[in-house]
């Protein structure tokens, strides 16, 4: 095999692993554009030391090592990513104010073609959908690093405590330890379960068709029909957040009322539907980017509206167009 040739087949043999690894990092480090870096810093480290890997793993737990170390070396610093709603309370609609915090604060949206890798099995398939949720992954910045990937390993990709312990070179004591007492953190820190969005049944259909209709339109009575009483909507970079079909609504039609007249197109991001979000152009025709929208759905009713505001940096990520045509949309 020639040199060319024996490069080509390691790239691709590692590229193979991409995306299960963009989603494990995704998961330890809460980060969009931290978790690509660490997968790419793991395929360079991999490449680099590839003459010495001997086959005693296999390679996809080669790799799962180095991702770990590459994102424990990362979350050293001890700082956790948040949804606003990890932050403070819920903020009344007559004390509404924008104030932005700085971007390393939040927990950040992925897009599912990312971090989702293509599997048969439906139950594994809605297994990482579930712990790829805002909700979820929020949830994970409580634990310690360790902690976090013990339980990720263990409950999300379904690694014997065996096979953890030799990743993190500890006993298998330890590791059953470590995912107890994550398992109890987690439990007090996940919220409510939102549904995933693939497949959608024709309920969950009908009711983001209507969304879409009641948002356009700027139809509120038609959206607080829509939403859970305790609904909530979160608005990063800005720590502001509503809960409450009255103080959402309210919010839509004195701050946020320049989004009347916007338009959605339908994309998924953490397991669950969601929507580019774009308003219509101030200076000329059409309609600029505004939003990316993660949407929680749950028991027949939208419950969290997260509406990501940064879209010089989403609207990339997730492979949208920076401008609609008023025809198009």
């Amino acid at each position: 095999m020639s040199d060319l040739t024996a490069a080509t087949d390691i790239d691709s043999r590692l590229e193979g692993h991409r995306v299960e690894l963009t989603g494990y990092c995704y998961r330890m480090l809460g980060s969009a554009f931290e978790a690509e870096d660490a997968v790419q810093d793991t395929m360079v480290r991999a490449w680099r030391n590839f003459e010495k890997f001997e086959g005693r793993s296999s390679l996809r737990s080669w790799l799962y090592r180095i991702a770990t170390n590459v994102c424990l070396d990362m979350l050293n610093a001890g700082k956790k990513r948040a949804r606003p709603v990890d932050l403070t309370g819920p903020t009344p609609l007559a004390q509404a104010a924008l104030n932005p915090l700085p971007e390393n604060t939040w927990l950040e949206p992925m897009p599912d073609g990312r971090i989702l890798p293509s599997v048969a099995d439906p139950a594994e398939a809605a297994v990482a959908r579930e712990s790829v949720r805002l909700a979820f992954v929020a949830a994970l910045q409580h634990l310690p690093p360790k902690q976090r990937a013990v339980l990720i390993l263990r409950e999300v990709l379904a690694w014997k405590a065996s096979e953890v312990a030799e990743l993190l070179e500890t006993s298998v004591a330890s590791v059953n330890s470590a995912l107890q007492r994550a398992r109890a953190t987690l439990g007090e820190n996940e919220g409510r379960t939102a549904d995933t969005a693939d497949p959608l049944d024709e309920e969950q259909r009908k009711l983001l068709e209507r969304y879409v209709a009641a948002f356009e339109g700027y139809d509120m009575a038609a959206l607080t029909a829509l939403l859970h009483e305790d609904a909530v909507m979160t608005m990063p970079p800005f720590d502001l957040w509503l809960q409450g079909q009255d103080d959402i609504t309210g919010f839509m039609v004195s701050i946020g009322s320049s989004c009347e007249g916007s338009r959605l197109v339908a994309t998924a991001a953490n397991g669950t539907p969601a929507f580019a979000h774009y308003k219509p152009n101030p200076d000329g025709p059409g309609f600029v980017p505004w939003a990316v929208q993660v949407i929680d759905v749950s028991d027949g009713a939208i419950t969290g509206l997260h509406c990501f505001l940064d879209t010089p940096r989403w609207f990339p990520l997730f492979g949208l167009p920076d401008h609609l045509d008023t025809d198009t949309a």
